[in-house]
């Protein structure tokens, strides 16, 4: 993803801040033609990429500080989606997952998203300050992946009883690629842009034309 980054913005412009606080989040600044940007991505060697406290509260941090400075924000989409489950929720994860979706909707400069690939449920969307709809645009690369949920779970909790009655375990996983690839279909970035969920699916190249009309 910092390669990404990097390769997006003015040469030798991408300053990153606690890169060691929170694994999972990238977050800071930057020069696109010149003006700058506040910048949070995910980084999917953490985790995969889904947004546990530490990366919410960083993420807090730098729309806060993009608020304040009047820096127009990018933000770049990989994540499955929030991190669940007892640990998460010991943290606490719905407090800080909470303040994510506060500090997007209190944006006041304009947010572009860029799907680059995995985009899933609530985290997916906290990253673009709410929904795919409040920022000032949200596109997708042609690799981008999007849904409420990770496929392959959502696959195993929507068609649990299907999978379940299936005569032997052979036809059980069949059936459940046979969905999951149903699932991949429907979640591809040029099916989710056929359903106005995203801008428009764009050629990776024009990523940086994109972000200048946020500024």
């Amino acid at each position: 993803m910092r390669s990404v980054i990097r390769s997006v913005v003015d040469e030798e412009s991408f300053v990153e801040f606690r890169r060691e606080y929170a694994p999972g989040a990238i977050t800071g600044i930057a020069r696109v033609a010149g003006v700058p940007v506040a910048l949070i991505a995910n980084d999917n060697h953490h985790l995969g990429g889904a947004i546990d406290v530490d990366a919410a509260r960083s993420f807090v941090d730098l729309l806060e500080l993009a608020e304040a400075h009047r820096f127009p924000v990018v933000s770049f989409i990989d994540t499955p989606g929030f991190m669940v489950g007892p640990e998460a929720e010991r943290e606490p994860g719905v407090r800080a997952f909470g303040k994510l979706f506060v500090a997007g909707a209190r944006l006041s400069v304009p947010l572009g998203a860029v799907v680059v690939r995995k985009c899933y449920g609530l985290g997916a969307m906290a990253m673009s300050a709410g929904s795919s709809i409040s920022s000032q645009f949200t596109v997708a690369w042609p690799s981008g992946e999007l849904g409420p949920m990770g496929l392959e779970g959502g696959v195993r909790l929507g068609y649990a009883k299907e999978l379940a009655g299936a005569a032997s375990e052979a036809e059980r996983e069949a059936r459940f690629e046979e969905l999951l690839a149903q699932a991949y279909e429907q979640g591809r970035a040029m099916s989710a842009a056929m359903m106005f969920d995203v801008d428009d699916v764009i050629d990776p190249a024009d990523t940086r034309t994109w972000i200048t009309t946020l500024t």
